[in-house]
């Protein structure tokens, strides 16, 4: 037992003239002490959320009800030991130093101890300095030590109810869906969960989206949820198996209403938290603009360096040194550094910045792309044709007078096969963000500032499938770009479906900011004959995969009325509006790259018990020649269960 808190440091904070001698209780951590003789100690007490600290002065002098022992006992504690402290309250006068470190000190009143109460001692094995550096699997400590991490979690949370109350007002309706649902061939590989019942799993969901769109032939007009998803991926820095989603769908509505009613929650947080006013409506831009103009579906527009097609101006013998391709396109962006920087020798500082690129690891990859490596051409005045001699008189003349060419400035070309685009990026685009950041990493541009959003619409409607995407398991070598329930654009698209599938347009959009892809949606389709037509004969799902849709399609034929809606990806928003370069910079417990909890050491191995329950059974890898009879297995084994 402890005696119940009275004022919270924050209360006090704010109080410009409190009650002198007041009795208060006040929960927290103890801080750093300072000891001026053996009767007299000062002591941080650092707040439940350590935000901000008042110093505690502990004398042996008496006091009115004051527990002589405390005096003692207060000297044996170790900082971080959470505390119940009762005390007096003193004005105090404002020490002439400024605060230092992450911490706020209450200044204008101090408290004198009359007792304390540990309520769990801080173990005196554990290292924590301000200079300690805690890993993973101290995730409770880097938390308790990082205020950044704190301040995080807590912004997240006032977003979030932010959103929620705003949607509230905008009719929509919070409702949970199942997390135990069926494995469905969506696009992405899912996490299975075995059950009891021999031969049977449930599968967690990639997302709600079958869940909602039953909503909506269920009578719900408006739905959302911060859903929990999960997806067995790869893993990188914007990536986890586990993550949450802002997910929304409206009956009776298409495209168009899904958008302006997301810009509208994301221009309110941004003004809100962000105090910038993002313009209205966002602009949009084709996939197919995109990825011609930006190398990228999810372009950063503030980059600049746009991305022009040239192999119609260049020779012939050119185009076969940069590239083994018959008929290639062949495409070019231009790189200039701030002015400052290239008033002196400007040639000279492009050189030594591309040959440094170039060298490193990073850079090494573009050179051995096997549809051929950049054409590097930097603009030097004291060249013949500036540098552009390989080009020939007439198409350097060109490319000078379409790009504005300067003295100092890369010119970069890039084959590539003469295909419809695919995928969500082009070699040149990703070189275009390499060379970005590496200038601005060695401080020869200044960093990107703002906000540009941007809805990226006109997404093929199905795109070829490749080896580390399932797609629908369909025969037709085709995969729903996004989902199979997406609907084509146009009456002249649903015609198209018939005659040409890989020309289909799909009604898709993203939301793109600072080319982070922070959400996608879509107008479904809502019709159960198109919705069987798609699946069977355009993905060619075998009878056995459209029988695990029927729940879907039974929804369709019910008179489901015509409904859109989008996923905005919680996790990336919030550490976009932060200017985090993670998503585990703002989430409690992330998992590492290896989809591992270093803290709670999850997943944990099978037991020889749980694989009986379950009908399970580990077999061994195929560069595995020992039998496997049963029990979990070793850890860093690549094996199937």
């Amino acid at each position: 037992n402890f005696p119940e808190e009275t004022f919270d440091l924050s209360t006090i904070a704010g109080l410009e003239i409190p009650e002198e001698g007041q009795d208060v209780v006040i929960h927290g951590y103890l801080g750093s002490s300072a000891s001026l003789s053996k009767n007299l100690l000062f002591i941080q007490l650092i707040s439940k959320d350590r935000m901000c600290s008042i110093q505690l002065v502990s004398s042996s002098k008496a006091l009115p009800n004051k527990d002589l022992s405390s005096h003692e006992l207060i000297k044996k504690l170790s900082m971080h030991t959470p505390v119940a402290v009762r005390a007096v309250l003193r004005k105090r006068e404002q020490p002439p130093e400024r605060d230092s470190g992450s911490i706020r000190k209450i200044k204008h009143v101090e408290l004198d101890l009359l007792s304390v109460q540990s309520l769990n001692d801080f173990p005196s094995d554990i290292i924590a300095t301000p200079e300690t550096v805690f890993g993973q699997h101290q995730r409770h400590l880097q938390l308790r030590a990082d205020v950044d991490l704190r301040k995080a979690l807590s912004f997240r949370s006032e977003v979030a109810m932010a959103l929620r109350l705003r949607l509230h007002d905008l009719g929509f309706v919070d409702i949970e869906t199942p997390l135990l649902f069926k494995s469905t061939p969506e696009g992405a590989r899912e996490f299975i969960v075995p059950t009891r019942r021999k031969g049977f799993a449930y599968a967690l969901p990639q997302s709600p989206q079958q869940f909602k769109q039953i909503l909506m032939g269920s009578g719900i007009p408006k739905y959302y949820q911060f859903a929990r998803c999960f997806r067995d991926e790869d893993l990188r820095a914007d990536r986890q198996p586990e993550f949450t989603q802002l997910d929304m769908e409206m009956s009776f509505a298409g495209a168009d209403q899904v958008m302006f009613t997301i810009e509208e929650l994301i221009r309110s947080v941004w003004s809100t938290f962000l105090k910038s006013d993002l313009p209205l409506p966002f602009p949009r831009m084709s996939y197919r603009e995109a990825m011609s103009s930006y190398g990228s579906d999810k372009p950063d527009t503030r980059l600049g360096m746009q991305i022009s097609r040239l192999d119609f101006l260049l020779p012939g013998d050119l185009i076969s040194k940069i590239s083994t391709l018959q008929t290639p396109i062949v495409e070019s962006l231009m790189l200039r550094f701030e002015q400052s920087v290239s008033d002196a020798l400007p040639a000279r500082i492009m050189q030594d910045f591309i040959a440094k690129f170039f060298d490193s690891a990073e850079g090494t990859a573009f050179l051995k792309n096997p549809d051929g490596g950049p054409g590097i051409f930097v603009i030097d005045s004291l060249k013949p044709l500036q540098g552009l001699q390989a080009l020939g008189f007439e198409a350097a003349e060109r490319v000078e007078g379409i790009n504005q060419l300067e003295d100092g400035d890369l010119l970069v070309l890039q084959a590539r096969p003469d295909e419809p685009f695919s995928g969500g990026s082009t070699t040149l685009g990703n070189l275009r963000l390499a060379l970005h950041a590496a200038a601005v990493r060695q401080g020869l541009l200044k960093p990107p500032v703002g906000f540009a959003p941007l809805w990226v619409i006109d997404f093929p409607l199905f795109s070829p499938i490749t080896q580390d995407q399932p797609g629908q398991g369909g025969g037709a070598g085709l995969a729903a770009t996004h989902h199979p329930f997406t609907s084509p654009k146009t009456a002249e698209d649903v015609d198209m479906l018939a005659v040409n599938p890989s020309e289909v347009t799909g009604d898709h959009y993203d939301l793109v900011i600072n080319g982070v892809e922070l959400g996608g949606g879509s107008r479904r389709i809502h019709s159960a004959e198109m919705q069987a037509y798609v699946m069977r004969h355009i993905l060619k799902m075998s009878p056995e995969r459209l029988l695990e849709f029927s729940h879907l399609l039974d929804v369709l034929r019910a008179g489901c009325p015509p409904h859109a809606g989008i996923a905005l990806g919680f996790d990336r928003l919030i550490t976009l509006m932060l200017g985090k370069s993670s998503v585990r910079e703002v989430i409690a417990f992330p998992k590492t790259g290896k989809g591992e909890d270093a803290l709670v050491k999850s997943p944990g191995p099978l037991t020889d018990e749980m694989l009986k329950t379950y009908f399970l059974q580990v077999r061994p890898s195929e560069n595995q020649s020992t039998d496997c009879h049963g029990g979990a297995p070793e850890q860093g084994a690549d094996d199937e269960s």
